[in-house]
């Protein structure tokens, strides 16, 4: 058997692994193992992406791993300043969300416009209503994120011929600098937030923001929760500021029975499921596995984490 060691933070790694027999020796553990373990390690996959528990114990005392991959888009849960500050090469899932992201933003697009919810609640009722919805095509949308998930949203956005601008953190080709965001808000009619989660983007979308929006604008967050100042938003939304909004993703999940954004008005909240569709986890172990090919054979590695901006350049 090989000598090299994956630790796997989770108490149900996945069955794929399977295929690293006699290859690596694979060690699972959860949250509370990991800082023992650690030192151990050669390789360290994230299967638990939700979990802190590698920041959490990154400043412990023994060597560190090489690698670190968290099956996910995001890095924050992950990074700490001394991982930040290491040799260890980070990885994610860069390629694996983007298209079905795109298609639950489209969705959320289509439903806010054709007023699905509220058709969906009359039904309930047995009230026939008539009324009309929101034309999709000559719209303006404003997408956050110019990386493979923005790019993707744009560009499902447009079939539906709804006019795009990507806004990323310095401009280039195709792609509006940061500085740009307040002008462009204030034309758009759907505002698309896929960003990265870092010390400059944190609290990104608060009450300037949302002023900022014309009161027809619809709001979506795909990227992370600590991207929203959640109370900015709820206000906005009561007081009509903007039209409605969307969150996938929240500050603190999940989202206790008891939190009083599940009866906000004009919100719609799903729990973290925009980027899962069926097989997506398969699709991830064989991502992993197809860099641990990679990394076993002294090869460079794709989707490699920028440590310093958290996210793959």
């Amino acid at each position: 058997m090989s000598d090299i060691r994956v630790l796997v933070l989770d108490d149900d790694p996945p069955p794929d692994l399977d295929r690293l027999r006699g290859r690596a020796h694979v060690v699972g553990t959860d949250a509370d193992g990991l800082p023992e373990l650690l030192p151990t390690a050669d390789v360290v996959l994230v299967w638990d992406f939700t979990s802190p528990a590698v920041r959490e114990a990154w400043p412990g005392p023994g060597r560190r791993p090489g690698w670190v991959h968290t099956p996910s888009a995001g890095v924050d849960h992950v990074l700490s300043p001394e991982f930040a500050a290491s040799d260890t090469v980070l990885t994610n899932a860069r390629g694996v969300f983007d298209r079905p992201i795109a298609e639950y933003v489209a969705g959320l697009v289509l439903a806010m416009a054709k007023d699905f919810p509220g058709t969906w609640e009359r039904q309930r009722q047995r009230r026939w209503q008539h009324r009309e919805t929101l034309r999709l095509a000559g719209t303006r949308a404003v997408v956050v994120g110019a990386g493979p998930i923005g790019r993707a949203i744009a560009e499902t956005l447009g079939c539906l011929e709804v006019r795009t601008e990507l806004v990323g953190r310095t401009a280039r080709a195709g792609v509006r600098g940061q500085e740009e965001l307040p002008s462009l808000l204030g034309t758009a009619d759907w505002v698309v937030c896929v960003a990265p989660l870092t010390p400059q983007t944190r609290g990104m979308f608060g009450r300037e923001a949302f002023a900022a929006m014309p009161d027809r604008a619809r709001f979506i967050n795909v990227g992370r929760g600590p991207l929203v100042d959640t109370a900015a938003l709820v206000a906005a939304l009561q007081q009509r500021e903007i039209a409605a909004a969307a969150l996938d993703v929240f500050e603190t999940e999940p989202l206790a029975p008891e939190d009083p954004l599940w009866e906000v008005p004009g919100l719609f909240v799903s729990p973290h499921m925009s980027g899962d569709t069926v097989g997506w986890r398969g699709a991830l172990a064989d991502q992993f596995l197809e860099l641990f090919d990679l990394w076993a054979a002294g090869r460079p590695l794709f989707n490699v984490v920028d440590k310093q901006l958290g996210y793959v350049r």
